[in-house]
Formats: C-alpha cells, sequence, structure tokens
C-alpha cells in the first residue's frame, strides 16, 4: 500500500540522515537558520512537579511537525535520559494545523510553538538540570531531520505567559466538546485490522480531519477516511502491526483527535460495537 511505502521510506531516510526533498534539489540550510529552540522556565504546581516550556521558534516558511505528523511527515523524539534530578517528563501538545502538499497531508505548526513540559524530579523540592535531545523534522519546499541539544536548570526566573497560553490552545476533551458516546468496530484484514470509529459530535464546521493514534507507536495507522451522517462522525482506518497480520486491539488505547480550522478534539478510548 503507498502510505505504508512512504511510511517505511521515511524511516530508512530519518535513520540514514538523508535530505529529504519536495521540490527542487537545493543545499541543505544551516540548522540554526532554520529553528531555534530554548527552554521556558515555569512555575512549581500543586504536585510538586515543575512546568517548563519548549519554544521552537521556526524561520518564516517552515513548519515542524505535531506529535502525530502524518504519512509524509517525521514524527518528533525526545531523550532526557542526561538530566539530573529526573524522573520523568510529560509534554503537553497545543493544536495543530493541518496542511495538504502534493496530494499529501501533514498535522504541523509554523511560525513558532511552545510545547508545555511537566518535570516530575526524582528528589522533590532539588534543582532539576535538564539536558535533552530532540528529533525532529522540518518542512519548507525542502523536508529534513534535524537534532537540537536543549540544556537548562530549573527552577530559574519563571517565564508563564506562554507556557500558559500554549496549555490553553491544547484540544478540547471529549466532555468539553459535547462529545456523546464514541464507539469501534474492527475487521480483520490480511495483514491487520480496518478500524471503524463513530463519534456522536455535532459538526465542528468545515473541514473535519481525524488523526488515530495507538499506545503502541509500532503499528501503522493510515490516515483515516471522515465521513457525516448528521451528528454522528465517522472515521475508518488501516492498522498494520510489524507481523503483519491480524491483532487483539485494546480500545481503551486508542486516541483520536479531530480538527476543523481553529477546533480541535481530543479522544481517549472507545467502546466495543
Amino acid at each position: 500500500m503507498f502510505p505504508r511505502m512512504i511510511k517505511t521510506l521515511l524511516a530508512s531516510l530519518i535513520a540514514a540522515g538523508t535530505l529529504l526533498t519536495l521540490g527542487p534539489a537545493r543545499a541543505q540550510p544551516p540548522a540554526e537558520t532554520v529553528v531555534q529552540a530554548e527552554i521556558l522556565p515555569g512555575w512549581e504546581t500543586e504536585r510538586g512537579t515543575q512546568m517548563a516550556g519548549l519554544r521552537l521558534t521556526l524561520a518564516p516558511g517552515w513548519k515542524t511537525y505535531w506529535r502525530a505528523p502524518g504519512d509524509a511527515g517525521i514524527p518528533p523524539r525526545f531523550d532526557w535520559s542526561a538530566s539530573s534530578n529526573m524522573k520523568s517528563v510529560a509534554t503537553y501538545w497545543p493544536r495543530p494545523m493541518v496542511f495538504d502538499k502534493n496530494g499529501m497531508r501533514t498535522i504541523a505548526y509554523e511560525n513558532e510553538v511552545v510545547l508545555p513540559l511537566e518535570l516530575t524530579p526524582a528528589r522533590p523540592g532539588a534543582p532539576i538540570i535538564l539536558r535533552g535531545r530532540m528529533e525532529l523534522g522540518v518542512c519548507h519546499d525542502i523536508c529534513m531531520p534535524m537534532a537540537l541539544e536543549l540544556r537548562a536548570e530549573l527552577p530559574a526566573t519563571p517565564n508563564p505567559e506562554p507556557i500558559r497560553a500554549a496549555l490553553a490552545a491544547r484540544p478540547m476533551d471529549a466532555a468539553q466538546a459535547g462529545v456523546e458516546r464514541v464507539t469501534c468496530a474492527v475487521e480483520p484484514l490480511a495483514d491487520g485490522l480496518r478500524l471503524t470509529a463513530e463519534i456522536a459530535l455535532a459538526p465542528m464546521g468545515g473541514e473535519e480531519v481525524a488523526v488515530v493514534e495507538l499506545r503502541d507507536p509500532t503499528i501503522w495507522v493510515s490516515e483515516p477516511q471522515v465521513t457525516r451522517k448528521g451528528n454522528r462522525l465517522i472515521a475508518v482506518a488501516d492498522l498494520v502491526p510489524e507481523s503483519a497480520a491480524p491483532f487483539a486491539l485494546d480500545r481503551s488505547s486508542v486516541r483520536i483527535t479531530l480538527l476543523a480550522g481553529q477546533k480541535a478534539v481530543d479522544i481517549r478510548g472507545c467502546e466495543g460495537r
């Protein structure tokens, strides 16, 4: 299947550090001219965690990808293992945008994005030395993989406003959006499953796009086909594991994000039918 071939090719090119071109060949620009990264200090929460933000500032015309970028995108990855006094890091994703180019859809950010980070210290109350590496993809007329080295010592002089704005820009959850029910039906395919999700939700306005994610990142998920029947949105996607065979799907692991203009809804799990 063509989208699966794209995904496999992207993975091979990223692993090799190869430049991906979507237009006439050109020299690869220096990383620092394309994207700037900055850790924004935030505040200590009531849970004892430390809020911070990662601000990515992109050169004009450049984009970088959301956590589930679509078949033509490069998924961002983080490695915080070199940090000190760090137990875990949770990343929160503001509402992304949908882009269509050359017949392929990607989910991305342009200009600037702040990713809120919630840091759980191993020793509460002690400083955190944040050392990380972010692997990401950036696109303009060309697309290329890139790596950013990140470092900060927290707490520091807080800069909370951009972080709070990014938190406020996250998709609504199902209850906030008025989702009444979500059901999922599955049927076996020769190399996996076909998932049909039915979501009881009034039209969001404009073109509605669905993104399906699973807890297991090794399972390939196709771009869902979306249709509407009144107040029911139906999204159909193929799920293909590495074994290329039907498998048992944990419906609680299904995550569906709906995007339409400036609206977004984050749905966790679905019922059987």
